[in-house]
């Protein structure tokens, strides 16, 4: 039986947001590789800071091209909150590099794997949100794996990890955060604030660690800034298209490109302990997803 014209068309935007999506989480990850190459050699707010000129300078071309331009992307019904995650994600990014590059890429997206698990945490406490049973044992399983890549009674166990942990928490009240601000302001707005808010924090005190590069260092600078307006501006055409909960389980894919990242390029020693922590936190994080679903089908 020949199909509908309409359904033939939806099937190839379906398929279209999905590779948007896949190629903005690649990217997102080349982002990472780099940023720890960066983050060892020179202060990661100053590589924040750069990265964020571009991100900002990005944000800066959107709001003019929208309607009512950079005026009207900055009319905020929400000031203070936009403020406080734009700044919170600045410093958040800053700990993630300073993660990549003392704790590794791969044990250090293990646990951001987590984050999404927390972040439910955090909306059920915070937003009054509603967790159904299915959703509660993923954010246990996630909990779980979260322990079994720190190892707390190993002797691998290293203090510094508890760095990443703290950077999944803020990364996951930004995600809180964010989704409060999006009730009250429209995305490009919220986009706005994050590129131009986390470009002003980090101009207060990057300028303090201005090092000097190396040539091939500056061009790692440059395709580090690339990447990050390329990587969110394919995001934003994936939202367009999919729901986010159809976009969160292909972010899961940052666990397997740092899993291969790591030990290959950087010749990170990893332990059979962190690749089991990590498969345990995605399993707990896609139940958590498809119970989120069938709730709301």
């Amino acid at each position: 039986m020949p199909r509908s014209p309409a359904t033939s068309s939806g099937r190839r935007d379906l398929r279209l947001g999905y590779a948007f999506a896949l190629a903005a989480i690649t990217i997102f990850a080349l982002q990472d590789g780099i940023s720890k190459h960066l983050g060892q050699i020179y202060p990661p707010v100053f590589v924040t800071m750069i990265r964020y000129w571009a991100f900002a300078g990005f944000a800066l071309v959107l709001a003019a091209r929208a309607r009512g331009g950079i005026a009207g992307t900055a009319r905020s019904r929400a000031v203070p909150l936009q403020v406080a995650r734009g700044a919170l994600l600045a410093l958040q990014i800053v700990l993630a590099i300073t993660c990549f590059a003392v704790i590794g890429l791969a044990r250090t997206q293990a646990i951001f794997a987590a984050t999404p698990l927390i972040a439910t945490v955090m909306s059920v406490v915070l937003l009054g949100e509603r967790a159904a049973p299915l959703r509660w044992t993923g954010v246990v399983m996630g909990l779980c794996g979260v322990l079994l890549i720190l190892r707390p009674h190993g002797d691998f166990f290293d203090s510094t990890v508890l760095l990443a942990v703290l950077c999944s928490v803020m990364f996951a009240s930004y995600s809180v955060m964010t989704r409060l601000a999006g009730t009250l302001d429209p995305p490009l707005t919220s986009f706005f604030y994050t590129g131009i808010v986390g470009c002003l924090v980090v101009c207060l005190v990057g300028p303090f660690y201005w090092t000097g590069m190396a040539p091939l260092d500056w061009a790692w600078m440059a395709t580090l800034c690339l990447t990050s307006v390329t990587s969110h501006y394919l995001l934003i055409k994936a939202y367009n298209i999919l729901d986010a909960s159809a976009v969160q389980p292909l972010a899961y894919l940052s666990v397997v490109y740092a899993s291969v990242m790591g030990p290959v390029i950087f010749h990170e020693q990893v332990h059979i302990t962190t690749y089991a922590g990590a498969a345990v936190v995605v399993a707990g994080g896609l139940l958590s997803i498809w119970s989120e679903r069938r709730r709301r089908d």
